[in-house]
C-alpha cells in the first residue's frame, strides 16, 4: 500500500500544502518562542511578516536560500487521526479499495504533512472502544514507523461507539489539538455524541466521511438476505423499487444531517467515496480550507 510511488506523492502533498499555508497544517497559526535557552530545531522557509530575527544568514550566504530557524520550544500543533477500524470500515465495491484502505491513505497523507511541518501526530484506531494507539511523534524520521503502524490495521471489534470513543479519548489526552476523526460514521447511537464531547473538551474536530457508492445507491432488487456487518443482526427482505428509493431518501438524510452538524458548529467536513484516489480527497480539503 504504502511503496515509493505513494511517498513521492506524498511529497508532493506535502510541498503543495507549505505553499497553501505557509508550512502549517490546515491554516493553523503558530508563534514562534523568543528568549534565552531555546533549542534549535530545522528551518522552514522565510515568508514576508516574519522575524527577521531568526533569519539565518549563514544559510543565506552559502546558498541564497532565504530560511527562518525553528526552535523546540515553538508552539506546535498537536494532531489526532482517530481512524475506525470496525467491521463496516472492511466494505468495498467491485475493482474498489475498501473503506479502511483509503482511511489508512488519508490518515498516512495527513501525518505526513504534518510530521513534515514539525507538528506532533498521534493515531488511534477504534470501533466501540479505542483498540490501538500510535504515541505522539514528531519529526520526519518517525513516518516509516507509523506507515508500518497503519498497513497493520485491519477491520475487527463491535459495532463504532464515537461517545464512548471521544470519552476515553478525552480522558487519556491532556494536551488538545486538531481531533481528524475518519470513518463512515455509521454509528447506532449517532455521531454526534461523539463530535460534542471533542468539542466541549476543547479539541477540534475534522470530520472525513468515507463510504462507498453501493452504500449510498444501491442497485440490487429481489429476496436477499441483509446482514449488519457490526452486530451480526441478520434480517431476509424483498428489495423492491419502492424500498430502494426510501433507502436512498435516509442516506440523503444521514448525509445531510452530518452536513448540518458540521455547519452549525463551524467543523471542517470532507465526504468522499473510496473511488477518489487519496490524494484527490486531500487537495478538495486543501483547498476548502483555504477559502474557509
Amino acid at each position: 500500500m504504502f511503496d515509493s510511488n505513494f511517498i513521492q506523492r506524498l511529497e508532493y502533498l506535502s510541498l503543495l500544502s507549505r505553499r497553501m499555508f505557509r508550512g502549517q497544517l490546515l491554516a493553523q497559526k503558530r508563534t514562534m518562542q523568543s528568549g534565552s535557552g531555546i533549542e534549535f530545531a530545522d528551518h522552514r522557509e522565510y515568508h514576508q511578516g516574519d522575524d527577521l530575527r531568526y533569519l539565518d544568514w549563514n544559510v543565506y550566504a552559502r546558498h541564497g536560500d532565504l530560511l527562518l530557524k525553528r526552535f523546540q520550544e515553538e508552539e506546535d500543533l498537536h494532531v489526532y487521526l482517530l481512524l475506525d477500524t470496525s467491521p463496516s470500515m472492511d466494505r468495498s465495491d467491485a475493482d474498489e479499495c475498501r473503506k479502511l484502505d483509503l482511511a489508512r491513505q488519508i490518515a498516512a497523507a495527513l501525518a505526513y504533512i504534518a510530521l513534515s511541518d514539525l507538528d506532533r501526530v498521534s493515531v488511534l484506531t477504534f470501533d466501540g472502544q479505542i483498540r490501538h494507539v500510535h504515541p505522539l511523534t514528531r519529526g520526519k524520521d518517525h513516518i516509516v514507523t507509523l506507515l508500518r503502524f497503519l498497513g497493520s490495521l485491519q477491520c475487527q471489534g463491535d459495532q463504532t461507539d464515537l461517545k464512548a470513543v471521544a470519552s476515553d479519548f478525552v480522558r487519556r489526552t491532556p494536551q488538545t489539538g486538531l481531533a481528524i476523526v475518519i470513518s463512515d460514521l455509521f454509528d447506532p447511537a449517532g455521531f454526534e455524541h461523539g463530535l460534542d464531547q471533542l468539542r466541549h473538551a476543547r479539541f477540534e474536530p475534522h470530520l472525513i466521511q468515507v463510504h462507498t457508492q453501493q452504500e449510498a445507491n444501491p442497485d440490487f432488487l429481489g429476496d436477499t438476505a441483509l446482514v449488519d456487518c457490526e452486530s451480526r443482526l441478520e434480517r431476509q427482505v424483498t428489495v423492491t423499487e419502492q424500498s430502494l428509493t426510501d433507502y436512498k431518501r435516509l442516506f440523503d438524510n444521514f448525509v445531510g444531517a452530518v452536513e448540518d452538524y458540521c455547519r452549525t458548529y463551524g467543523i471542517s467536513h470532507t465526504r468522499t467515496t473510496t473511488e477518489v484516489p487519496f490524494d484527490v480527497v486531500l487537495l478538495k480539503m486543501m483547498r476548502a480550507a483555504a477559502v474557509g
